[in-house]
């Protein structure tokens, strides 16, 4: 393995990786570092081209050392489709879906999971706990489950029914908070204080670990393009840790020499009805202000008060990519009129990208061949009330 070290992207502090870490002294989120001329040296796109069908096919770009800590249930590597019929509808000739509803638990969750509970094992960790708005909440019971670890799931009422089955049924302790995300995150912080340091806090980019699991996403689009890059990749953005991680992933194959030095446009799309870091981006701020009485169809993204705002926007800046927020009537007529173009219920976050590239294209900021990639989360079964049946 090639990690060397987590550093802090506010004020540059470095921290030893073999320690179970979260936050750094700053309050800021860390990030993994390798040392990519030592993985320019001992792989190139051809090696891994022969490897298998998952995530760790981009294993010295990952932070498990022994692969006996390594937790996997087959994660990774999702199929990147064109949506032809869908796309000349929108007016975007070279449309592609990026469909993360086939990994384990049903959403691109499974990544960082995999991940995340792989490290925390290999560092010690026994028992995990964060708060979450159902999917990763899900994926970490499951993988925790799968590499022997207790978990602590805190999530919303609200949160998709299946997702609240999904952790008791891999074992997890659920408890359910009558609130949002936040609510749920004070109710773990209390736990952990409780625990004196017997609990690993896993929550959304409080450990460096799960955002590398996300970051694959990158690596994949990729190298299924021919090792090159789309022009826009759009994304649903709650935590932001998956539009956080695709662009960790696009800076370390640009460095690694593996593409060239143009990078992706990255679209950050959110609610209406949940929008801090929309309303950040579009006044210039630095830091996005805690939304208020925040509720949107597409749950997975009604985060609001992103830990990760600065990266964030950090990314959109670097890439002169946008934001963007829609509404949820959009979402769901956008969810519909999909499917009966190109077959697949998609989930509602991954709808909210369908809206976001569409109204991108009438304002003219994408052009009909732009190559649009457009991540679709999660597996559309999970949220069956988006559809309603007639007579029903």
């Amino acid at each position: 393995m090639f990690l060397t070290h987590l550093a802090c992207p506010r004020c540059g502090r470095q921290h030893d990786a073999e320690v179970l870490t979260n936050l750094c002294e700053c309050g800021s989120p860390l990030l993994a570092r390798y040392d990519l001329d030592a993985v320019r040296a001992a792989v190139a796109p051809a090696d891994i081209a022969r490897r298998s069908a998952d995530l760790w096919r981009y294993r010295e770009l990952l932070p498990v050392r022994d692969d006996a800590h390594r937790v996997t249930l087959g994660e990774g590597w999702t199929p990147l489709w064109p949506a032809a019929r869908y796309g000349a509808a929108i007016g975007l000739d070279r449309l592609l879906v990026k469909d993360e509803g086939l990994v384990p638990t049903g959403s691109f969750k499974a990544r960082g999971a995999a991940v995340g509970v792989s490290r925390a094992r290999e560092l010690g960790a026994r028992h995990v706990a964060m708060p979450t708005n159902g999917n990763a909440g899900a994926a970490w019971a499951t993988y925790a489950a799968r590499g022997g670890l207790r978990s602590t799931i805190a999530m919303p009422l609200g949160a998709p029914a299946i997702t609240r089955n999904e952790v008791v049924a891999a074992g997890g302790e659920l408890i359910l908070v009558d609130g949002l995300i936040n609510d749920a995150g004070r109710l773990v912080a209390d736990l952990l204080a409780a625990a004196g340091g017997d609990i690993f806090d896993a929550g959304t980019l409080r450990e460096p670990y799960r955002l590398e699991g996300k970051k694959t996403m990158g690596y994949e689009i990729c190298e299924q393009l021919g090792w090159r890059v789309p022009d826009v990749i759009v994304y649903p953005t709650g935590g932001g840790v998956g539009l956080i991680g695709i662009h960790k992933a696009l800076g370390e194959l640009r460095e690694l020499g593996w593409i060239g030095d143009r990078l992706p446009r990255l679209v950050a799309v959110q609610s209406t009805g949940c929008a801090p870091i929309v309303r950040a981006f579009e006044a210039g701020a630095r830091r996005a202000e805690p939304w208020t009485d925040a509720r949107t169809v597409a749950f997975g993204i009604t985060v609001p008060a992103p830990l990760g705002d600065e990266l964030i926007l950090d990314a959109l800046a670097a890439t002169s990519g946008t934001a963007i927020a829609v509404d949820d009537e959009e979402i769901l007529a956008d969810l519909r009129a999909f499917g009966e173009r190109e077959g697949l219920l998609l989930c509602p976050e991954g709808a909210a990208c369908l809206t976001a590239a569409r109204k991108l294209r009438d304002s003219g900021w994408l052009t009909a061949d732009d190559e649009v990639v457009v991540l679709n989360t999660g597996a559309g079964i999970k949220y069956p009330e988006t559809i309603s049946t007639p007579g029903a």
